[in-house]
């Protein structure tokens, strides 16, 4: 049993919570997960099981799209609907106003990370100081958003939809944005709706994963993969890769390609090395 799930994570339960089923259903102790979703968050959570989880930082990378909602007027400790209001303020915000504000989060920008994040200083999470009320300072972290748009508006409600590189916090732009239209703002509901190739109308809902269907729902290898250049192997340079050997690199498709046998057969990564084609990562 080997390839990826697309969940839908449900609410209220930690991306590890859903790893931890997936052990259960398929049996196997190797299953880890492709970028994690607060418990708040629903939508795509990528599982890889078995040898996959090899292919899982090659996920992780790839764009994501959210649809959330922010909630102006009011401000909590963890960016979000699950933390504690710190702070309500009055909203006087027009669509001209929320348009204007937006602009400013379009491109590549700096956010810091929210404190209560997985993200580790002196060797802790940030979210155990958090959780005993520290706060320290955050690098600013470099992402891009190239889709940032308004979807619906009810009163202090607005709806947006998220184009977005790997790395972004939801949760900290919203926070942002509160701030530049001067009347806070926070989560109130996030869904990731895609992970590069991946999408929430195919996701499997948890509660349809079964140690009978699961099989049926894995997704192969190489999906982990498509958006790396392609090199088709002959026989002979399929056989050498086969057994770990080196061969000649008569294509310059960049420091990474994936292989393919002459049967279609998904035989791994390759790595640039000189004039050579070396095997990186071997699933044959």
């Amino acid at each position: 049993m080997i390839g990826f799930l697309n969940i839908d994570k449900p609410q209220a339960m930690t991306s590890h919570d859903v790893v931890n089923i997936v052990r259960r259903v398929a049996g196997t102790r190797k299953v880890g997960h492709a970028g994690t979703l607060d418990p708040l968050a629903t939508g795509v959570l990528i599982v890889g099981v078995n040898r996959a989880t090899r292919l899982i930082e090659y996920i992780v990378g790839q764009p994501k799209i959210y649809l959330t909602t922010v909630r102006l007027g009011q401000t909590t400790n963890t960016y979000d609907a699950d933390g504690e209001i710190e702070q309500e303020r009055p909203v006087s915000v027009s669509d001209a106003d929320l348009a204007m504000a937006l602009e400013q989060f379009k491109g590549e920008i700096e956010q810091i990370p929210p404190m209560f994040s997985a993200i580790k200083q002196g060797g802790k999470p940030l979210y155990l100081l958090a959780r005993k009320g520290k706060e320290v300072e955050r690098e600013a972290r470099r992402v891009e958003i190239d889709q940032l748009e308004v979807v619906a508006r009810h009163e202090n409600d607005v709806t947006l939809r998220i184009g977005c590189s790997t790395g972004t916090y939801i949760r900290s732009l919203a926070h942002d944005l509160g701030e530049v239209l001067g009347c806070g703002g926070h989560v109130l509901t996030l869904r990731r709706e895609r992970v590069g190739g991946f999408s929430a109308e195919t996701a499997t809902p948890l509660r349809d994963l079964t140690p009978e269907s699961i099989a049926s729902k894995l997704h192969p290898l190489d999906i982990a993969v498509g958006h790396l250049p392609r090199l088709d192997a002959d026989e002979d340079e399929s056989s050498m890769l086969r057994v770990g050997k080196q061969i000649e690199r008569r294509a310059d498709l960049g420091p990474l390609a994936t292989a393919y046998a002459n049967d279609g057969t998904f035989l791994g990564i390759l790595r640039e090395r000189g004039e050579n084609w070396q095997p990186h990562k071997l699933f044959v």
